[in-house]
């Protein structure tokens, strides 16, 4: 069952707790409420991003939806800063190569070939366990 306050404590570590976390502008919002939504992006070596989005219910414990979003940034952000989090995590951005997403729908991850309809099932995924921890060690096997 997912907490607040660790929930909170997890997100406002994390590049202290993984070293392959170059910048993160996650924000748990709004703050100490039951419902919440985590959004922004944490960079990783070889101009990797992970674009965020939960919606959490803590009163329930649970996440009830996500998106999930890896991509090498184009052209490299130590070259270029990247823009907000809400504009270069948009789907149809252009500065990036989308390399695969989740979505809950069921829990499922869309990968190339045809990225938009290639779906294979996702049961490291959770609603009710922090996501987290499995996508950074994912994307670190990646860097």
């Amino acid at each position: 069952m997912l907490q607040r306050d660790q929930y909170e404590t997890l997100v406002y570590t994390l590049p202290t707790r993984y070293r392959a976390i170059r910048m993160s502008t996650l924000v748990l919002s709004p703050p100490e409420l039951d419902t919440a939504r985590l959004t922004g992006l944490l960079t990783f070596g070889e101009d990797l991003v992970l674009c965020m989005y939960e919606m959490l219910d803590f009163q329930e414990g649970i996440i009830t939806a996500y998106r999930y979003e890896v991509s090498h940034c184009v052209p490299p952000f130590v070259e270029t800063p990247l823009p907000d989090a809400e504009i270069y995590c948009r789907a149809h951005y252009t500065d990036k190569n989308k390399l695969y997403w989740y979505d809950s729908w069921p829990h499922h991850k869309h990968i190339p070939p045809d990225i938009k309809h290639h779906r294979i099932p996702a049961p490291e995924l959770s609603f009710t366990e922090p996501n987290l921890p499995f996508l950074i060690h994912e994307i670190e096997a990646l860097a």
